[in-house]
């Protein structure tokens, strides 16, 4: 059975004449008259009785035409969904990011994308690197943002952009107003929260430090970038070391610069390799790659 011979019946049902109906649908009558009887033999059934002046139902013409006309209407529903889909007026977009870039990229990256393309639905998550390469794997994300030293060898990385991680301190704390850069020495001094191991900004953190030859004072650890910001604000003695972005997005917090600069790392974009990219997938991804921190 193909989609001409549904259109076909339905042509004949509504105009009840297989001549009028063959020329609506721009065909000869023979032409027509065959495409009928093949879809009941198809089918099994007499669809129409041709018996009278007038083409009228059979019961199982009259039981088969609802249907046809709601499989149409389904059909046609799913073309425009496609066009809607390639205009952005709907669809959904699932991503996930490792913890640090929610505390600076994901409000306004997702607030410029929303009012980009507000019919597109936004599924943000925020997990480990590990847990994000599995899902892409799985096809459960579309976009997850992390480091370009993918582990795993099923997800593609892009490069998206540089981050620098930097030390911080509230407006209380001493150092605050402190113009010359601070000595690995003072730096050791200092206490500091800090993520705990879990994060990969932790693992960048201990190696600078194991590099530079010294053991940090760590007061605080924790697994929310949130409480860190909020404790480091309201402190007068704490500092802690989070992506220099961060102090840009808080008004309570200082940057102080380092002799020995703490280690850049490149930000990507990871996809599977080879996944079918929708076209929300697309503009997300355009709009990142021009997006300026």
């Amino acid at each position: 059975m193909l989609l001409r011979h549904i259109r076909y019946f339905l042509a004949v049902t509504e105009h009840r004449n297989f001549t009028r109906a063959a020329e609506a649908l721009h065909v000869s009558q023979p032409t027509l008259s065959q495409q009928i009887k093949q879809l009941e033999e198809v089918l099994g059934a007499q669809l129409l009785d041709r018996t009278g002046r007038t083409i009228r139902l059979t019961d199982a013409g009259k039981a088969y035409a609802q249907y046809a006309r709601r499989a149409l209407q389904d059909l046609d529903a799913g073309r425009r969904a496609i066009h809607d889909a390639k205009e952005l007026t709907r669809g959904e977009l699932r991503l996930a990011m490792t913890p640090t870039f929610t505390a600076y990229l994901m409000g306004p990256l997702m607030a410029a994308f929303h009012d980009r393309y507000p019919g597109i639905h936004l599924s943000v998550t925020e997990m480990n690197q590990d847990h994000i390469e599995a899902l892409l794997a799985q096809d459960d994300l579309d976009i997850g943002v992390g480091f370009k030293q993918a582990r795993s060898a099923e997800i593609d990385s892009r490069v998206w952009f540089v981050e620098t991680l930097a030390v911080m301190v509230g407006k209380g704390h001493p150092y605050a107003t402190r113009r010359r850069p601070l000595s690995i020495a003072d730096f050791e001094k200092e206490s500091l929260v800090l993520l705990n191991g879990d994060f990969a900004t932790r693992e960048h953190i201990d190696s600078y430090c194991q590099e530079q030859g010294i053991k940090p004072r760590i007061a605080i650890e924790t697994n929310s970038i949130a409480a860190i910001v909020q404790t480091v604000r309201h402190s007068k003695s704490l500092a802690t070391v989070l992506p220099e972005a961060v102090a840009k997005q808080h008004d309570g917090l200082s940057r102080i610069a380092l002799r020995e600069a703490m280690p850049q790392r490149n930000v990507a974009l990871l996809q599977r390799k080879g996944a079918y990219q929708t076209a929300a997938c697309q503009a997300f991804l355009k709009m990142a790659l021009e997006w300026k921190l």
